[in-house]
């Protein structure tokens, strides 16, 4: 293909063309338009270039979802430093992990991280900077306290008379520079910064745009952000795609619980819904299931002659409970559950599946809900190819690999895991197991990988959780897995030293209650514990003593 384009050019080409639209609200809060943005942005850019931040530098942000991490996010890429986006709900300890190994000069923060961390703990930094109003937490560098002391004055300097469309100008990136580095996790022995240059965030927004969003949506609709940002999932699909295209993007500024999620559909209509199953399983189950499984619903849905009217009088009701005005809802990050796929199939609603990786940035399959093939989670995307490694793709799995625009650089300073994952033709290896029709669907059979979706669409890493579980009191082994919506601790306690202690059943019990009310301390509230299950046996394992985790997935062995 010719050269790829700038990413910048498509945000700065946004704001100027969307100058008077509004672009940014917290959810119950202020509005800004673009115009506002482009503003704030400058200021960044101001602050940024006073203080010697030097295009490359990495810039950090901690903090829930809203319109001025919004801001900081784009203000960094723009200027040409590295976005490092961190998740709002890690530990002190797993924020400075990430910040020391990013090498980060500044770090964003939100109104929680900023009372809990400690700057001491990252001597790299130049700077925190709270994201509710840009002011400074801690400063090590005179300069940046000058600039941010000065910032009203600085800009009146360089705009003396007004701000206007004209002067917005960015830095126009080259394909290769890095844009941002993405965590997959917070923990020392499992972190691995994704390194994602410019093009993989154009080929994102150039493949979903033209897909999903050209011909669907009309310019300046209404998207609710529902999805963490630091995250590649939501960050792309409901933010960047969002904004250069010109929407209007509301952020849910607290933990979205469903009946919360649900009273902003009802009231902001959006013109498409972004998610992960469980979201809207939830909102299903609550607001629809009670009454169309009802005796008389069924009754109707079992008369031929009537029963097409009746699903259109249902979907119709589905319709409304997400906003009235949806294009179509896009799940990624997981399946859909059976019962509720059927559902929506059946009353023809407009669903459908997405799949990607952080890796990818993350799209790698995606079909309109038109062409949406239950089980599956889509065709290849632009910009991508996907391969799958069997001897027969359409009836035997093996793993889904893919090349293109969207995979990344590598892991920053990790070149044996990036080996691990890319080998020399280019091929990123997913971990993830599938098929693909004749037709080009993709269909994930199950995950090589052992990564839990959370219910609001964090990565839950259960090794992690387990490496600090095995370490407790009368621990052997342990497995975390996931069952409904809720995490769950399977334990193999120490048999032998409970029996020279002479513990009993309800002794060991009470030991793990302590042990969960301990490790659930330590963790974020997204990958807490919900209780500890006694298992008496060793768990199975393979040749390599890895544990057999898929025959205890429901907690019992199969």
């Amino acid at each position: 293909m010719d050269k790829i384009p700038s990413f910048n050019s498509f945000v700065e080409q946004s704001i100027k063309d969307n100058w008077e639209r509004d672009a940014l609200t917290d959810y119950k809060g202020a509005t800004l338009q673009f115009h506002d943005v482009a503003r704030k942005i400058e200021k960044l850019h101001i602050l940024f270039e006073n203080s010697e931040l030097q295009r490359g530098d990495k810039v950090a942000l901690c903090g829930r979802n809203s319109s001025n991490w919004a801001v900081a996010f784009l203000a960094t890429l723009t200027y040409g430093a590295v976005a490092v986006p961190i998740q709002h709900e890690f530990k002190p300890d797993q924020v400075y992990n990430i910040v020391n190994h990013s090498e980060a000069k500044l770090l964003f923060v939100g109104d929680v991280a900023a009372t809990e961390l400690d700057a001491g703990q990252m001597p790299m930094l130049e700077g925190v900077i709270y994201i509710p109003d840009f002011s400074l937490v801690a400063s090590r560098s005179e300069k940046l306290a000058y600039a941010r002391e000065h910032l009203n004055e600085l800009f009146g300097q360089k705009y003396p008379k007004y701000f206007h469309r004209e002067h917005v100008s960015y830095y126009h990136d080259e394909a290769e520079d890095l844009a941002l580095i993405n965590y997959t996790s917070g923990t020392t022995g499992f972190s691995k910064g994704v390194m994602l240059p410019y093009r993989t965030l154009w080929s994102n927004l150039d493949a979903m745009t033209e897909s999903l969003i050209e011909g669907n949506i009309k310019r300046g609709s209404n998207v609710l952000s529902i999805l963490p940002m630091a995250h590649m999932y939501g960050m792309m699909v409901e933010f960047i795609i969002e904004f250069c295209y010109g929407n209007h993007i509301f952020f849910l500024t607290r933990l979205p619980s469903p009946s919360f999620i649900a009273e902003a559909f009802a009231e902001l209509h959006p013109a498409v819904v972004i998610s992960v199953p469980l979201v809207v399983e939830k909102i299903v189950r609550k607001n629809i299931f009670p009454v169309v499984q009802s005796n008389r619903m069924k009754l109707l849905l079992n008369m031929p002659l009537i029963n097409k009217k009746v699903k259109e009088r249902i979907c119709g009701m589905v319709r409304e409970v997400f906003g009235g005005n949806l294009y179509e809802i896009m799940v990624g990050g997981a399946g859909l559950n059976k019962e509720v796929e059927e559902f929506f199939v059946n009353i023809g609603f407009p669903i459908t599946m997405g799949y990607g990786t952080t890796e990818t940035a993350p799209m790698i399959t995606y079909s309109d809900w038109k062409d949406f093939v239950p089980g599956s989670c889509g065709k290849t995307v632009k910009h991508m190819e996907v391969k799958i490694m069997s001897p027969d793709p359409q009836n035997i799995p093996g793993e889904i690999i893919t090349r293109g625009l969207n995979v990344m650089q590598g892991y920053y300073k990790n070149e044996e895991a990036t080996r691990a994952v890319i080998d020399d033709k280019g091929w990123f290896h997913t971990g993830d197991l599938g098929t693909m029709s004749a037709d080009g669907h993709v269909f994930i059979n199950g995950r090589i990988k052992n990564m839990l979706l959370g219910a609001n669409g964090q990565n839950i890493y259960p090794e992690e959780i387990e490496n600090r579980l095995n370490s407790m009191a009368m621990v052997s082994e342990s497995i975390i897995i996931q069952k409904d919506d809720k995490l769950v601790g399977l334990v193999h306690p120490d048999l032998k030293e409970a029996g020279s202690l002479g513990f009993s059943t309800e002794d060991l019990e009470s030991i793990m209650a302590q042990n969960l009310a301990e490790l659930n301390n330590q963790l974020p509230v997204y990958c807490r514990i919900s209780h500890i299950v006694l298992h008496e046996e060793e768990f199975e394992k393979t040749p390599k003593k890895s544990i057999k985790r898929y025959l205890y997935q429901e907690g019992v062995r199969a």
